[in-house]
């Protein structure tokens, strides 16, 4: 069975990569883009649908709105990425805003961007799958029944392909990324030529008015104000994803801060070109997009079960025709770069977690790169929340949406303040003129990236907090807490590991008690007493628990009978118990002395077969976990290699333990395992 899994993870996941080969796996601008950026490039395909969304709350009487709140989202996405190009410089080591945060404004500030980022990753993933099956049922309506399995099984597949590695998965989004660049661009370009001509598109919404939502018809200007930044701060799902490239930094190829920086220029002019034609042509084309089908009017027919197909969908639809190439190829295209700009979340979370692991805030294990060198414990664990999430939520992006780009934000507003004390810290040291003029610019971007973020932020707290982005703040929360609570247990354990009189700790212990625990006269017992006595103890002795008189006889007699010359000591336990008191005996021998060492030789069997675990050894790994938490004791495992494991012991020359399983190459110039031992538990 093992080997059948690790041929199935061979197939999927590819061969073990030695550590040697990381450099191979990094990055040129060309695969970048699309491994960082497919976020804030896919995101203008539901960015305007939501200020749309927003402002069609009162009917068609605001959406004259909608342009002044794109160039709102526009001058906004401009500033963070002047803003962001000034962090890939001054912090080439990557992290991002973690990194920027931590340095200037502090340890727990550092800790309140990496929560709301790892929330907002988790987002990412949920929101851009979710979005890119609304544009698949947009194009193929029947398949609206399996909208949350469709989503989860495309989280799953994403998950797999970036435990390919970055590179891998790199090359498999390259080519929907321009795909969609492709398919936008000339969706507009095509749309807005018409236009000029005098023949504009009109979509197929075009024909419907909106019902507005109750009190929403006739707004009083501070209500109308309010509707207006809450329709700002949904299209400012556009700018998610933009701070993935500041922390993938190290990802990229030298030079790692040009190339980064010029990779996020590229991706700021391209998502600011598409999100404005986007905008342009659904006005244009009067797309009229509500929540709920029922709101137009006329009235839908069987308007409860009919969903609105997305404004990429109308747009695509009214400048190429609803049955042509021209649509499905914008389709097919938005969907499966949506679903794919899931994997800038994919190579963000696992970085970040990674740096976050390497600071000691999160688990060691999402510091360690997997067999194809990606990190794959945050993947997976990446992979895993953000399906739950999918799934309770039914992949309703509507849903999903409120609880987005509060994290962002978040992470956006401290970075910059971050970056002015750098700044700061910059020129009190600096001397050269034409550096300090260059200082001075880069703190006035920074300065102003501050105050609009902050700003931006105050508005999508106040317009989605009690729409579900409480729900946000909380993971947030728990997330930093957790996070402080693990780095507290980090540094008490080696606070309390560290050696500060080795004399002390080297002194060897003034008596050392063997016993061998024991369950019937045995090869393996005779081996364990061997190896126990090779160790040359004080005291030797064996141990076994009395649970049935007959077979305590029948072991006193063998004992007896083949003159083991160590003594056996038998132990009462009328309710049947083994652990207990075993446990309760090696305590006692414990308290003999202040330096005593209990040493406990236990006989285990080494199996070839995954379901004779189920059969042997299910005694002594209880006794042994109870055994750890006796202070003063020692455990030591005797392997006795049954015949099922012969087949396991004979590998290739050079081979290290588990490098068939991994299917590593030998390694040159190493000598044969005739041991067998590599395959002893652990």
């Amino acid at each position: 069975m093992p080997k059948l899994l690790d041929m199935v993870k061979r197939i999927v996941i590819g061969r073990a990569l030695p550590t040697e080969d990381v450099q191979e796996t990094l990055l040129p601008k060309r695969l970048a883009l699309p491994v960082f950026a497919s976020d804030p490039l896919s995101s203008v395909a539901y960015a305007t649908q939501e200020i749309l969304l927003v402002l069609a709350l009162g009917g068609l009487a605001y959406l004259y709105l909608a342009p002044w709140v794109a160039v709102a989202v526009v001058v906004l996405m401009a500033v963070v990425v002047l803003s962001y190009r000034q962090v890939v410089h001054a912090y080439p080591s990557g992290g991002g805003s973690y990194t920027v945060v931590s340095t200037n404004l502090g340890p727990s500030a550092g800790l309140v961007v990496a929560a709301s980022l790892l929330v907002d990753y988790v987002m990412t993933v949920a929101v851009s799958v979710a979005s890119g099956v609304d544009n698949i049922i947009s194009a193929l309506p029947a398949l609206h029944t399996y909208r949350t399995l469709m989503a989860v099984l495309f989280v799953a597949l994403l998950a797999t392909l970036n435990l390919r590695g970055v590179r891998e998965s790199g090359r498999v989004f390259a080519a929907p990324t321009y795909l969609f660049i492709t398919a936008i661009l000339l969706m507009c370009a095509t749309g807005l030529l018409r236009w000029l001509l005098g023949d504009a598109p009109v979509a197929e919404s075009a024909r419907y008015g909106i019902q507005a939502a109750p009190g929403q018809d006739d707004l009083a200007p501070l209500a109308l104000l309010l509707l207006a930044l809450r329709a700002f701060s949904s299209g400012c799902t556009a700018l998610t994803g933009v701070e993935a490239i500041a922390n993938g930094v190290p990802a990229f190829r030298r030079p790692k801060s040009r190339n980064a920086a010029t990779t996020l220029a590229v991706m700021g002019g391209v998502a600011v070109a598409m999100f404005s034609g986007i905008t342009a042509l659904a006005l244009i084309s009067k797309v009229h997009i509500t929540e709920h089908t029922c709101d137009l009017t006329p009235a839908v027919t069987d308007c409860a079960h009919t969903p609105q197909r997305t404004v990429i969908a109308q747009l695509a639809a009214a400048v190429f025709g609803g049955h042509g190439f021209g649509f499905f190829f914008v389709q097919a295209a938005t969907a499966l770069v949506l679903v794919l700009a899931a994997n800038t979340a994919f190579n963000g979370f696992p970085l970040l977690s990674s740096v976050l692991a390497q600071h000691r805030y999160l688990p060691r294990q999402l510091h360690t790169r997997g067999d194809r060198l990606a990190f794959s414990n945050g993947i997976v664990f990446l992979a895993l929340t953000a399906g739950a999430l999918l799934w309770a939520y039914h992949a309703s992006v509507t849903s999903l949406i409120h609880l987005y780009i509060l994290g962002v934000f978040t992470s956006f507003t401290l970075s910059q303040a971050g970056m002015v004390r750098h700044w700061k810290h910059a020129l009190a040291t600096e001397r050269d003129p034409a550096v300090r003029r260059r200082h001075h610019r880069a703190r006035a971007t920074n300065a102003v990236g501050t105050v609009v973020t902050a700003s931006v932020l105050v508005i999508v707290l106040a317009t989605k907090f009690t729409q579900g982005a409480y729900l946000a703040v909380i993971a947030a929360v728990v997330l930093w807490l957790t996070m402080r609570a693990i780095h507290w247990h980090y540094t008490t354990v080696a606070d309390e590991l560290k050696a500060v009189d080795p004399a002390a700790d080297l002194r060897s212990p003034t008596r050392v008690h063997a016993v061998v625990l024991v369950s019937h006269l045995q090869r393996p017992t005779l081996r364990a007493l061997a190896y126990a006595r090779a160790t040359h103890p004080d005291i030797l002795e064996a141990l076994t628990v009395m649970v049935e008189r007959e077979e305590a006889d029948t072991l006193r007699s063998q004992w007896d009978s083949l003159g083991v010359d160590v003594p056996l000591r038998m132990l009462r336990s009328p309710y049947r118990e083994i652990t207990r008191p075993a446990v309760a005996y090696v305590r006692s021998l414990g308290r003999a002395g202040p330096r005593t060492v209990v040493s406990v030789f236990i006989p285990e069997y080494v199996v070839g077969h995954w379901w004779e675990n189920l059969l042997h050894n299910q005694s002594a790994l209880w006794l042994k976990s109870r055994l750890l938490f006796v202070p003063d004791v020692m455990v030591t495992s005797v392997p006795w290699h049954l015949t099922s494991s012969h087949r396991r012991r004979h590998r290739s020359p050079g081979q290290a333990a588990g490098s068939v399983r991994r299917g590593e190459p030998p390694w040159p110039g190493t000598a044969v395992d005739t041991c067998g031992t590599g395959d002893s538990p652990r």
